[in-house]
């Protein structure tokens, strides 16, 4: 079935083997789906006037969010990647934290890190929240502190055990070969530099756009006429480069700024015991945190804010908001992914297609009514700088190579998606990020609306 070949290798063989072990690992998608949307129909939130419908209710409307999810079906069954399969790992300890079931949450996350340490980004969620709840929860009156001790002191080796055995499983065999250290080096390889070749829409990328902006402005009025430029950061390559204007950015500095933009969450959480609704909230606000201002950040980490958010999304109106918003965006922002001709009105339809479910189902959902002149939930601004994917979309798949720009400037469509997806996520993030540290505990614990 495989040759290995370092360049251009391909075989029917390999192609059905990928094809087809996507779509069977999906299973592990479906039925983490299958989990969340149970854990919606029995618990104790207040119920919409929806929630009997057999395809208007927000168990059906998550399930058909989730197994539907553009950027999941662009990324895994065209693109080819496994992140269904990984997905439904995370939807899976999610069900089960919010059930506070935190022993089989922490060992479903536990597996799902060494599976793919992309998602150590949340790790700091489960990290506070576990501690929090189950290891030192609060102690009540009349309880002694010996025996309260005693008891949190088990929880927490319990939790440790678990996780502890599912890395040395992972790691113990890398441990006893004495190659732990090259495993590291490729598991956080910092010499790729601070963007990925297609840069992932977030604020380096603005940052990125805003260096290589100077530097022309600059040039034209005499400023750096002494200067060498090259492209490094617009050659589609993945490697080191320093900035031209503004100060280069180092992994420490990604680093401070992650965890700057994440603590106040994080204090949040931690101040708001037994509401696994805000896990669930914080933890989309870290993979915001990560995916904004982290090392050398893949664009398809914005399924890690997407897909969490999908459950809140369906029980409240707020967080659909920003959902419709993110979704629209944040997929769109995975287009140039596929970039054959025969992908193009593939990528379109799916994205027209999950669009307008989202928008028609939540809209019945929360009682929306539709305006024409605004995209429903989304205000006026919202709702034009939406309808800009189009003109955007228009010109780099037609305009950009009829007007010649496609031999100059190669990389001017990449670097107009990024800079304007990356407007509207970090809009999204700030949005969100408001919306959780000024909610109230008493209002929106039980409330739909």
């Amino acid at each position: 079935m495989l040759e290995v070949k370092r360049l251009n290798y391909d075989s029917w063989q390999t192609i059905y083997f990928q094809r087809f072990s996507v779509i069977f690992t999906d299973l592990v998608f479906a039925y983490g789906t299958w989990e969340c949307c149970t854990y919606l129909l029995k618990s104790s939130l207040r119920k919409s006037s929806k929630w009997g419908s057999q395809w208007a209710s927000p168990s059906a409307v998550l399930a058909l969010l989730l197994l539907g999810n553009a950027g999941l079906l662009m990324v895994d069954h065209i693109h080819f990647q496994y992140n269904g399969f990984l997905f439904g790992i995370l939807l899976i300890s999610l069900s089960r934290m919010l059930q506070d079931q935190y022993l089989a949450s922490s060992f479903w996350f536990a597996l799902l890190l060494n599976l793919k340490h992309i998602f150590l980004y949340v790790s700091p969620v489960y990290f506070v929240y576990l501690l929090r709840n189950c290891c030192y929860p609060k102690r009540h009156p009349g309880v002694p502190f010996k025996h309260w001790f005693l008891q949190s002191s088990r929880q927490l080796a319990k939790l440790s055990l678990i996780v502890g055995l599912v890395f040395l499983v992972s790691f113990g065999p890398f441990i006893a070969m004495g190659e732990l250290k090259q495993v590291l080096s490729r598991l956080f390889p910092f010499k790729r530099g601070l963007s990925h070749a297609y840069w992932a829409p977030n604020f380096w990328a603005l940052y990125n756009v805003a260096d290589k902006a100077a530097f022309i402005l600059g040039k034209k009025v005499g400023y750096f006429e002494d200067r060498n430029y090259t492209a490094a950061m617009t050659g589609g390559l993945v490697q080191e480069y320093e900035h031209s204007v503004l100060p280069a950015i180092q992994p420490r500095t990604t680093f401070i700024f992650v965890f700057l933009s994440i603590l106040p969450a994080l204090l949040k959480l931690f101040m708001a015991p037994k509401n696994p609704l805000h896990f669930v909230r914080c933890l989309v606000l870290c993979a915001f945190g990560s995916f904004m201002f982290g090392w050398h950040v893949h664009e398809k980490a914005v399924l890690l804010m997407i897909v969490p958010l999908s459950l809140l999304a369906v029980v409240w109106k707020r967080e659909a908001e920003v959902y419709l918003l993110l979704a629209s965006v944040g997929h769109y922002s995975l287009f140039p992914l596929l970039f054959t001709a025969f992908e193009i009105p593939l990528k379109a339809l799916l994205l027209l297609m999950h669009s307008i479910y989202t928008y028609v189902s939540l809209s019945n959902l929360f009682h929306i009514p539709r305006k024409l002149s605004m995209v429903p939930f989304l205000s006026r601004v919202e709702s034009l700088y939406l309808m800009g994917l189009l003109p955007l979309f228009l010109y780099e798949n037609v305009f950009h190579n009829v007007m010649g720009f496609n031999k100059k400037y190669p990389f001017l469509p990449l670097m107009m998606t990024s800079s304007y997806c990356a407007i509207g996520i970090t809009y999204c993030w700030l949005k969100y990020y408001w919306h959780f540290v000024t909610m109230s505990e008493v209002i929106h614990k039980r409330k739909a609306y």
